[in-house]
């Protein structure tokens, strides 16, 4: 504990004797009543004296020259900190009553008449000596009170944010538990359709026509693991903000224009009143990106609206924003829901039979992707019963003219007379025989190898125009492959095109770094691989 003063007393009077006579008396008192004395000559000496201490009474002579005791006492009373310092008068002169008014009114708080009887003295001085002990500990405790109650309510702030912490840990937990359990569903779905139709493909007196629809199921369902897979990878990156925007002018009603022709021509909006009021905007964006994000405002729609449901898309200009609204009349979402609906892992309410699956993650991909692209989106609804709206806000830009489109040749996708022979370096058996026999059904002449050693060797044996390289592969990896088939002047020509299940920015700087002369992310789908090879065969091989 910090150490208390004792009080003090200031003892004023212009004669030396009397002012030694009252310390002296005052003093040996001192050590008893725990006080100390402190003397000033003058009136202007009091007023030093007071602005360095607080005095728990003063004994101010009256009569002294200059500055008497009066104007003493209104000076030190004029100062707020020293307004409240009970000041005992001493004179010579026995008072009449103008002279106490008159002193009273200066704030004196008593009279002593000189000679000073010391037990008067005593008690008097005794009695203030109290009281400013008494003060001096009702101040200490009121500090400490103080001190307790900030640090009381610290402590509640600490507790309440922990408490508060706690259960956004536990709804996340408890979030992150469904968003498992329903990951498992979307998954479990596809990959039981697909492994029913791979088994009907193989039983004995299956029609032409149902392996034809099998075969359809597993390519559909396919996609769909990969859009799963998609969905996931995206929205990691997004967070961890890996995501690079190849950004371009673009008119956001023509790119959303596109995206509800694809809705119409597959059929996934046949059920619904699907209308649309498109104006003119652009923004500077990545086409990819900004239709993701047309895509999934639509999905959530048709997800939460029941068939025959009304869903309007509009884009339209407002200030210095490109604006796309896309509004449902499906179940619309609860009040307590809707501040947390862009939240990761936050979903309305699902039940087992949903007729459409996903897994809750979409909104939150969408407003990371409004983010990297300047904008914000905002959702609304008038509760359950009475549908959302999702309204999209991008930084516009002045009308761009659209960029020609390059030419394509004919033939490209899949190749010509004179295809290109392919040398396939995979190390998953299932995998490498698939794309082998994919390729063959387009014309291509396909060797394969199962490693990356046995990759080398083949590439300098047979001089591929293409080599297909995974690469996560035994022994050496894809990027050592390219390495060494790029050191080497008899396989340097080899157009080299990575295989991986690796998308992200870092990846491709990779892949291009070792040499390679394309990337493409798994699962790859037949036309973009061709697509990819046509290209590959059209330009300078690397050097």
């Amino acid at each position: 504990m910090p150490k208390t003063e004792k009080p003090k007393i200031l003892v004023v009077n212009d004669d030396a004797n009397s002012l030694f006579a009252l310390t002296s008396l005052l003093t040996q008192w001192a050590e008893q009543e725990a006080y100390e004395v402190l003397a000033a000559r003058s009136g202007q000496e009091a007023l030093r004296q007071v602005l360095m201490h607080d005095f728990a009474v003063i004994l101010l002579d009256v009569n002294m020259p200059g500055m008497d005791g009066f104007e003493t006492a209104e000076a030190i009373h004029q100062r707020a900190r020293s307004a409240n310092i009970p000041i005992i008068f001493i004179t010579a002169f026995l008072a009449d009553e103008l002279d106490r008014l008159k002193a009273y009114q200066r704030g004196a708080v008593d009279f002593l008449f000189t000679p000073v009887i010391p037990q008067v003295l005593h008690a008097k001085v005794a009695v203030f000596v109290a009281l400013a002990t008494k003060n001096e500990e009702l101040k200490r405790q009121a500090r400490q009170l103080s001190q307790r109650t900030t640090e009381l309510t610290a402590t509640n702030e600490r507790l309440t944010r922990e408490i508060e912490e706690r259960e956004s840990a536990e709804r996340q937990n408890h979030a992150k538990d469904e968003f498992l359990a329903m990951l498992g569903h979307e998954l479990r779905n596809p990959l039981s359709a697909i492994s029913s139709a791979a088994s009907l493909i193989g039983l004995p007196g299956v029609s032409a026509d149902g392996v034809g629809r099998a075969r359809k199921i597993i390519q559909r369902q396919s996609q769909h693991l990969g859009s799963i897979v998609d969905d996931l990878l995206d929205l990691s990156r997004a967070m961890s903000g890996k995501i690079l925007l190849n950004r371009a002018p673009l008119d956001l009603a023509a790119l959303v224009a596109q995206t509800l022709e694809t809705y119409r021509a597959t059929g996934r909006s046949a059920d619904y009143e699907l209308v649309n009021d498109l104006d003119p905007g652009w923004v500077e964006g990545d086409a990819t990106r900004l239709e993701q994000i047309t895509s999934n405002l639509i999905d959530n729609a048709l997800k939460y609206t029941p068939a025959g449901g009304r869903i309007e898309v509009r884009t339209w200009t407002e200030n210095d924003d490109v604006v796309l609204s896309v509004r449902d009349t499906g179940v619309g979402i609860a009040a307590d829901l809707l501040p947390h609906v862009f939240d990761v892992f936050v979903q309305g309410s699902s039940t087992l039979d949903r007729a459409q699956g996903g897994l809750g993650i979409g909104l939150s991909l969408v407003r990371r992707l409004a983010e990297l692209h300047g904008g914000d989106i905002a959702a609304d609804s008038k509760g359950p019963g009475g549908g959302s709206t999702f309204t999209l806000r991008l930084p516009r830009i002045e009308h761009q003219a659209a960029p020609p489109a390059p030419p394509v040749e004919a033939g490209a996708a899949h190749g010509g007379a004179g295809r290109p022979t392919i040398l396939l370096i995979e190390d998953n058996d299932d995998g490498r025989e698939m794309m082998t026999m994919m390729l063959s059904c387009y014309g291509y002449e396909v060797h394969s190898a199962a490693d990356g050693h046995e990759g080398v060797a083949a590439a300098a044996r047979l001089r591929p125009d293409v080599a297909l390289v995974d690469i996560g592969l035994p022994g050496i990896d894809g990027y050592e492959v390219a390495r060494r088939l790029r050191a080497d002047p008899a396989t340097r020509g080899i157009r080299l095109i990575a295989l991986t299940g690796y998308g992200l920015a870092e990846d491709l700087r990779r892949v291009m770094d070792a040499g390679f002369d394309r990337h493409l992310v798994k699962p790859v789908d037949i036309d973009q691989l061709t697509e990819a090879i046509g290209g590959c065969v059209r330009v300078p091989v690397r050097q």
